[in-house]
């Protein structure tokens, strides 16, 4: 898979000015955040970051980091009255899938894929890639969610060729289960156990694939075999993830935990057990609230998880079809509008949460010495604007391991009148 670490980084870098900083520095544990945690965005007021080969090297206030020797000679960007904070991880999308037309139904749209080569898919993919760098994403994620092998694949190989691509993109396998239930028994079917046995190694080996995903359905037959993909996928050395909509207890959410999935998604319920499993665990919940524009779906429980402990995440599920929003500012919104939260807890889930949802919290999600130069300067004064504001696109500047990938555009006079 290729990234944008293969971009030249700016050399030295001094971000200096910004009237508020958003480090989201750690402050003891480096796990997920949670509960009270999540409100603490790590502020520093007049802050400057200096940048070094795509690194962060420093940051703090802005009068003692300018006056670093190392911040010498360094290309210097204005942040004056600007929110500077790291970038957007979305760590839900589907990205690759379809590339079709609203009017499609999931099997036509499966037929598009079919029918189109990989190169326009990947085409379509790096169309999406660049409008979420303009809106500030930096990291994120694409499934494969045909449920058909050759689409999965072709989906998959369009993600993995991309080349040069503005964000950094982890590709993801997702195994739907089609068929009727009965047809299923406590070994699973023949197809599911191929699936299993020969089609998630042949993913691994072809190196089209960073994550496990699976769709969870409530029959009770299916457990064993769900339990036995996920144990499938850790002995191969791919991360789990599990997708559960439904409004009872499914046993997805100990089947998660015990297997080590990094998020259990699209969780819509609220349940005492489930909930103590999870806030006694590293696993997130990765909170969908598009869901409830384009779906009709339930509400996720939000409140009651970030109260009881539970990591929560929020991503886009961004498809060009379902849920046609790539915009995480636009999911900041939704989350504090239609969840409750706050606009820093919301930010810290859209950010360093996000990250641990894709086990890359080590290198992004956050602003601290040694991580990647992931980073926004938003045209607001206040963080809590990303709470308020809709339908305008706040960023002014996007970096990806210290490079400019965005800079916002000037509006020019009219032709002949310049």
């Amino acid at each position: 898979m290729n990234t944008s670490g293969e971009a030249k980084t700016a050399g030295t870098i001094l971000i200096r000015g910004a009237r508020q900083l958003l480090t989201l520095q750690s402050r003891g544990s480096r796990g997920p955040r949670r509960g009270a945690e999540l409100n603490d965005l790590g502020i520093i007021p007049d802050g400057a970051v200096l940048i070094r080969d795509g690194v962060v090297k420093e940051l703090g206030p802005t009068r003692r980091v300018e006056n670093l020797a190392d911040a010498r000679g360094a290309l210097e960007v204005n942040a004056v009255g600007r929110v500077v904070m790291p970038g957007f991880v979305d760590s839900h999308t589907h990205l690759p899938f379809p590339p079709g037309v609203p009017s499609l139904d999931p099997g036509g749209a499966m037929r598009v894929v079919m029918t189109s080569s990989s190169k326009l898919l990947a085409g379509k993919t790096r169309l999406h890639l660049d409008a979420m760098a303009r809106h500030g994403t930096t990291t994120t994620e694409a499934k494969s969610a045909c449920g058909e092998d050759a689409a999965d694949i072709k989906i998959l190989r369009s993600v993995v060729s991309l080349k040069a691509v503005p964000i950094e993109v982890y590709p993801t396998y997702l195994m739907k289960l089609a068929g009727a239930s009965e047809s299923r028994n406590a070994d699973g079917t023949p197809e599911v156990m191929r699936l299993i046995g020969e089609f998630l190694p042949r993913i691994r080996r072809r190196g089209l694939a960073v994550f496990a995903d699976l769709e969870w359905e409530p029959e009770a037959s299916l457990y064993p075999v769900f339990l036995r993909y996920l144990e499938a996928a850790r002995e191969l050395g791919l991360e789990r993830k599990v997708q559960d909509r439904h409004p009872s207890p499914t046993g997805s959410v100990r089947a998660a935990v015990e297997n080590g999935a990094l998020s259990i998604d699209h969780l819509c319920r609220h349940d005492s057990l489930e909930m103590s499993l999870l806030a006694r665990s590293s696993t997130l919940v990765t909170l969908l609230p598009s869901t409830m524009l384009f779906g009709g779906g339930t509400a996720a429980p939000a409140r009651e998880l970030v109260q009881g402990g539970v990591a929560v995440a929020i991503g886009s599920n961004y498809n060009p079809l379902e849920s046609p929003i790539l915009s995480m500012q636009t999911v900041i919104w939704l989350a504090c509008r239609h969840l409750k939260l706050t606009p820093a807890e919301a930010i810290s889930a859209a950010t360093i949460n996000g990250a641990h949802a894709l086990g890359v919290a080590e290198k992004t999600g956050s602003l601290e010495r040694g991580k990647s130069a992931d980073l926004l300067l938003l045209n607001m004064g206040d963080y809590r604007e990303l709470g308020h504001r809709l339908g305008a696109n706040a960023v002014h500047v996007t970096m990806k391991r210290g490079e400019f990938i965005y800079r916002e555009g000037k509006v020019g006079p009219p032709p002949g009148k310049g």
